[in-house]
């Protein structure tokens, strides 16, 4: 119970999950715990890892952990949180994102004891004489009681039909592997509370429902997403986790040490952030390598942190950065960073000469329109916290 209640927001209910957890000890039969996620990007954030670290908790009490993969959910689109209606993906875009998803979470789960499903398996083959049943198990007003769709409804904003069945095809997917608890962030609650309902209209035992705060992005401010481009994603290199971390606010080091790293001296944690005598910048080092640790081991925390010290506080350039040969003459700088991906747009590529975000051999660029020319023995051109390249003539 202690394992459950940590950093949880919302534990449905306490005394039903402590009757399960008494049977289950009784019987040595063991829980099943069920995560879903709908593949709608291809790329994981230290967001998700919330969730994951919970999911593995279960795990090591020896409870049966279940990755539902929403390959069928993710071409409705999840409507939490939304203000209007999320597109429809494709099933090929379903199919692409998918691909790499257990070797994501394989980072953080044992692999060797996770059971993975996907959701198409049982909704495929329902008919609409299934799904009419099913809708007829959930009222419009029930519906409305979610908030994003109450303050759609009364904005006068679109709710599309097939947004309703959204959560009774999540809730299906309880029914489907009789799910015990169900994990998921706190913009998933109603989803859960679905599943819950569903389970008793089926007549199943109820599961429980935990849920756990969303984590901020780098910004400090905004939920963690790839779109809001404040992620650390289970993608990015240690380097860039490193560094990426070491630019969160400083008033975000207690919450991130809580819902990013399985730190045990949170209490002492928060004792140093409380001392003026402090520097934050060392938290943040020892959390950026915690980080790292998680998703890449002991080895690629301690290298990220050389080289974060040998790039940002020894003022030095790496020595293994990339070389790019170009030909003579003048080179437009904004279409050099474009194509050898410095920058993802010329516009982005704009905004960070502006910003004085990039230099060449450290002299900062102010000139947008810049133009280069390369020398035989190389010129250190930098862009942003992170990005070194040489580039030779």
């Amino acid at each position: 119970m202690d394992v459950a209640r940590r950093g949880t927001v919302d534990l449905i209910s306490e005394e039903e999950l402590a009757k399960k957890m008494e049977r289950t000890s009784a019987t040595g039969k063991p829980l099943v715990v069920k995560l879903g996620a709908d593949p709608s990007t291809p790329d994981l954030h230290i967001g998700h890892g919330v969730v994951l670290r919970k999911l593995r908790a279960f795990q090591d009490l020896g409870h049966q952990a279940c990755l539902i993969i929403g390959d069928f959910t993710a071409m409705i689109g999840d409507p939490s949180g939304r203000q209007k209606t999320r597109p429809m993906l494709t099933k090929e875009e379903v199919e692409h994102n998918a691909a790499t998803y257990v070797e994501q979470v394989s980072r953080i789960l044992d692999r060797e004891k996770l059971k993975v499903m996907y959701n198409s398996t049982w909704l495929n083959p329902m008919t609409f004489v299934d799904v009419i049943k099913l809708a007829a198990s959930y009222t419009v007003s029930q519906m409305l009681e979610r908030n994003d769709f109450h303050e759609r409804f009364n904005a006068e904003l679109p709710i599309s039909l097939h947004e309703f069945l959204y959560p009774l095809a999540q809730g299906m997917d309880s029914v489907a592997i009789h799910s015990d608890i169900e994990l998921g962030g706190t913009d998933q609650k109603f989803n859960l509370l679905v599943g819950r309902e569903l389970q008793r209209h089926f007549n199943e035992e109820p599961q429980c429902i935990l849920t756990m705060p969303l984590l901020e992005g780098t910004d400090g401010e905004r939920k963690m997403s790839k779109s809001y481009g404040n992620s650390i994603n289970f993608s990015d290199s240690p380097d860039d986790m490193f560094g990426k971390t070491m630019s969160i606010p400083d008033t975000m080091i207690y919450r991130w040490f809580e819902l990013a790293t399985n730190v045990p001296d949170l209490a002492d944690i928060k004792a140093k952030l409380a001392d003026a005598s402090t520097n934050p910048r060392d938290l943040k080092v020892r959390l950026g390598q915690e980080i790292v640790r998680l998703l890449y081991g002991d080895a690629a925390a301690s290298d990220a942190y050389e080289k974060f010290r040998t790039m940002f506080v020894k003022k030095e350039v790496p020595e293994d950065i990339e070389e790019i040969s170009v030909p003579a003459g003048n080179i437009p700088l904004v279409e050099f960073m474009v194509e050898h991906n410095l920058a993802a747009t010329k516009s982005e590529a704009r905004r960070l000469i502006d910003g004085g975000g990039v230099s060449f051999d450290g002299e900062k660029i102010s000139d947008n329109k810049a133009t280069f020319t390369a020398t035989p023995e190389g010129r250190v051109l930098k862009v942003g916290k992170r990005k070194f390249v040489k580039v030779v003539g």
